[in-house]
């Protein structure tokens, strides 16, 4: 009998995480310029990109202003939290 020697292969799997979503939300406090600076402030977004965005949220009550990595994510919710703005994030779908 021969002797057989067994090999075994493990295949790693990888995975990224799925993008995650910051979300303003509208609110009967903060007024629509303050928003709009804020926007800017915390992204470095151009004034016609925060409007648009301010818009979203006064029309549709929400605004996904910014998608990508969680701990980024994370980051920017507490940044506008921090200017009190109300703000979520949400898995991308």
């Amino acid at each position: 009998m021969a002797d057989t020697d067994t090999l075994t292969r493990t295949a790693e799997e990888t995975s990224l995480d799925v993008p995650w979503n910051v979300v303003v939300h509208d609110d009967p406090v903060n007024l629509m310029q303050y928003v709009t600076y804020v926007l800017m402030k915390v992204f470095g977004y151009s004034e016609k990109k925060a409007k648009i965005l301010m818009m979203q949220v006064h029309q549709q009550s929400r605004s996904i202003v910014w998608t990508g990595e969680r701990e980024k994510a994370e980051f920017y919710v507490q940044q506008l939290q921090a200017h009190q703005l109300k703000t979520s994030m949400e898995k991308a779908r």
